[in-house]
C-alpha cells in the first residue's frame, strides 16, 4: 500500500494498513483541503487511486475511518464509482463532558468512582491516561469532536507530563482535549497539587481574597432523588471574583494552560457551588433577579453577572495563544427561558461556545416552550446544549450512566439543531464495554453527526449488527427499556427477561455475546436484589 500524505497523517496511514494490511499496490492519498469545515471530508477516485480529503484538525482521520467501514478488508472502492462521497458535522461541538476521578474505560484496575465532583484520584497514576487513551480511541473513530476533562491536572495522575501527553495522543487522533476549569473555584487551572496555580495552594499565601459565600458550599438537584453531600475540604474553597487579584491570576493561569500543553479548548464556569457575597460582589452585581434565583436549595448557585464580568478576560487571553481553541463558557443549567442577566451577558464576547444546561424536566421544557428565534437573538453566539441527565445526576437511587440513553441522545441532536443549537455535550465517563452504554454513545455520535438521522435508520446500520440483526436489536432495545423505565419489577418478569437475553448471548459469540452478556448481567443484578 503507498500512502502518500503518511508523514503528515501518521495515525490515518496506520489505521489504512491495520485495516488493509494485504493491499499491494494499492494508492491512497491522503490532503488537509483548508476550504472544508473542521471534521469535513470527501472520498473520491483518480484513476485507482483513492483520494482522501479532509477538513482541519480532524477531516483527513474522519475521511479515512468512512473508508475502513465501507470499503471492508479487501478496500473495495466500488462505492466511489458513482461519485465523491462527502460527509460534514450536522451539529459542529460534540463533546464528551467528564470528571477524572469517575471515568472508567480501562475496566482492569482499583479505584473507580460513579459519582462526585470533590472526590481524590483513587486509581493508580498511569490509571489516568489508560482511561482517557481508550475514550479518545472511541471518540476518534466515532467522530467525536472534543473531551471535557475536570481534573485535568493533578499531581496524583502525572501532573503536567500525563497531561501533555495525553493531549499528544488525542490531536494525533483529532480529538479536542479541553480542560475545564472554573473562574475562582474547583482548584483553578491545577484542579490539585502544590502548584502556583492551584487555588487552595494561592489561597494559603493570600487569603484575604478568599470568598465570603452567601451560604453553605454546594447545591441540591431537583432531578435528582437523593442529597448530595459536598464535605469540606481544600477542593471546596472558592476566591472572591470581584478582587482585582484573583482575576490577574486566573489570566495568568489560562495564559500558561494554552502556552503549555497542546489543548483543544478550554470549558470555563464561575462555579456551581456558590456565591461570594461580600460588600463589594453585592455592590458589583446589583441584579436582584439573580439573588432571588438563588434564594433556596434548588435555586442558581452562581452568578451570570460574575462570569460576564470575568470570562472576557479569560477568553482573550487564551485565544492569543491558540487562535483555534474551543472556549466553552458554562451557562449553568436550567435558565435558557428565563435570562437573569440579559443586560450583563451582551458584555460576552462573540464566537466564544455558550453551554446551556438542562435537567431533564427542564430539557421537557425547551423542547416545546424554546423557539429558533429566540436561540438566534441571543447575546450569546453560538449556542450549544449540554445534557444534565442520561447520566448519574438525575433519576432515583439507581444510576442513569448505564441505562440505555440513546434516544434521549437522538432527540437531543435531533430538536438541539431544530432550534438552532449548534452542539451538544453528554456525559461520557462509563466504558463502551457495557453494550446500553455503547449504543447510547452511537446515537450521540450518530445524531448530533447527522440530525436527520432517523432512528430507523440508525437501528438498522448501527445495532442491528452489533446484536445479532435487527429484530435481535429491537428486543435488546426493549429488554434495556424496560429495565431502565421500573425501579422495582416483580422477581418473575426479571427472571424471564435475564432467561431472554441469556438465550442471545448463547446464540452468538465475541463481541455479539459480550454485548448481550452486559444486559444479562444488569438485570441479574437487579434480580439478585429481589427487584
Amino acid at each position: 500500500m503507498i500512502i502518500e500524505g503518511e508523514t503528515q497523517h501518521p495515525h490515518a496511514a496506520s489505521r489504512l494498513r491495520s485495516s488493509f494490511s494485504a493491499q499491494d499496490g494499492v494508492r491512497i492519498s491522503l490532503t488537509v483541503d483548508e476550504t472544508l469545515k473542521e471534521g469535513a471530508y470527501v472520498l473520491s477516485l483518480d484513476g485507482d487511486a483513492v483520494v482522501v480529503r479532509g477538513g482541519p484538525f480532524s477531516g483527513v482521520i474522519y475521511g479515512v475511518e468512512e473508508l475502513i467501514e465501507r470499503a471492508g478488508q479487501h478496500l473495495d472502492t466500488a462505492f466511489l464509482r458513482g461519485g465523491p462521497v462527502n460527509g460534514e458535522p450536522g451539529l459542529a461541538y460534540r463533546t464528551f463532558w467528564t470528571w477524572d476521578h469517575s471515568t472508567n474505560w480501562e475496566l482492569s484496575q482499583i479505584g473507580q468512582q460513579e459519582i462526585g465532583v470533590f472526590n481524590p484520584f483513587q486509581k493508580p497514576p498511569k490509571g489516568f491516561l489508560d482511561d482517557y487513551r481508550r475514550l479518545v480511541d472511541f471518540c476518534s473513530q466515532n467522530r467525536i469532536a472534543a473531551i471535557v476533562i475536570y481534573g485535568f491536572l493533578r499531581d496524583s495522575h502525572g501532573g503536567i507530563e500525563a497531561a501533555q501527553e495525553l493531549c499528544r495522543y488525542a490531536n494525533a487522533r483529532g480529538v479536542r482535549i479541553i480542560p475545564g476549569i472554573a473562574i475562582g473555584a474547583y482548584g483553578g487551572v491545577y484542579w490539585e497539587g502544590d502548584h502556583r496555580y492551584n487555588l487552595s495552594t494561592w489561597l494559603k499565601q493570600n487569603p484575604e481574597h478568599a470568598a465570603k459565600m452567601e451560604k453553605g458550599v454546594g447545591f441540591q438537584l431537583a432531578d435528582l432523588a437523593f442529597p448530595l453531600n459536598f464535605p469540606h475540604s481544600d477542593y471546596t474553597v472558592s476566591a472572591c471574583p470581584s478582587a482585582p487579584e484573583v482575576i490577574d491570576w486566573m489570566e495568568e493561569a489560562v495564559s500558561w494552560l494554552a502556552e503549555t500543553f497542546e489543548i483543544g479548548g478550554i470549558n470555563i464556569e464561575s462555579g456551581d457551588y456558590g456565591v461570594c457575597g461580600c460588600e463589594r460582589c453585592r455592590a458589583r452585581r446589583a441584579n436582584d433577579d439573580e439573588a432571588r434565583r438563588r434564594a433556596d436549595d434548588h435555586g442558581d448557585s452562581w452568578s451570570h453577572t460574575d462570569m460576564a464580568a470575568n470570562f472576557p478576560r479569560l477568553y482573550r487571553a487564551a485565544k492569543v495563544r491558540r487562535p483555534d481553541l474551543w472556549i466553552y463558557c458554562e451557562m449553568q443549567w436550567d435558565n435558557l427561558l428565563e435570562p437573569v442577566a440579559f443586560e450583563a451577558q451582551k458584555a460576552l464576547p462573540n464566537g466564544a461556545i455558550y453551554q446551556h444546561t438542562a435537567n431533564r424536566s427542564y430539557w421537557k421544557r425547551l423542547r416545546t416552550e424554546l423557539d429558533p428565534s429566540f436561540v438566534e437573538t441571543l447575546p450569546t453566539q453560538p449556542n450549544v446544549l449540554r445534557c444534565q441527565f442520561a447520566c448519574q445526576w438525575n433519576g432515583d437511587e439507581r444510576t442513569e450512566r448505564y441505562a440505555l440513553n440513546a434516544r434521549t441522545f437522538a432527540d437531543m441532536a435531533t430538536r438541539g439543531k431544530q432550534l438552532g443549537m449548534e452542539g451538544l455535550t453528554v456525559w461520557g465517563e462509563p466504558s463502551d464495554y457495557f453494550a446500553t452504554v455503547e449504543i447510547s454513545y452511537l446515537a450521540f455520535a450518530r445524531f448530533s453527526w447527522d440530525p436527520a438521522l432517523t432512528w430507523e435508520a440508525f437501528m438498522q446500520r448501527d445495532v442491528a449488527p452489533r446484536l445479532g440483526g435487527l429484530e435481535a436489536a429491537q428486543h435488546f432495545v426493549a429488554l434495556a427499556e424496560e429495565l431502565d423505565g421500573a425501579q422495582v419489577l416483580p422477581v418473575e418478569r426479571l427472571a424471564a427477561m435475564q432467561k431472554a437475553a441469556l438465550s442471545h448471548a448463547t446464540a452468538h459469540e465475541g463481541r455479539i455475546a459480550r454485548r448481550w452478556l452486559t444486559l444479562t448481567d444488569q438485570i441479574g443484578r437487579r434480580l439478585h436484589m429481589g427487584r
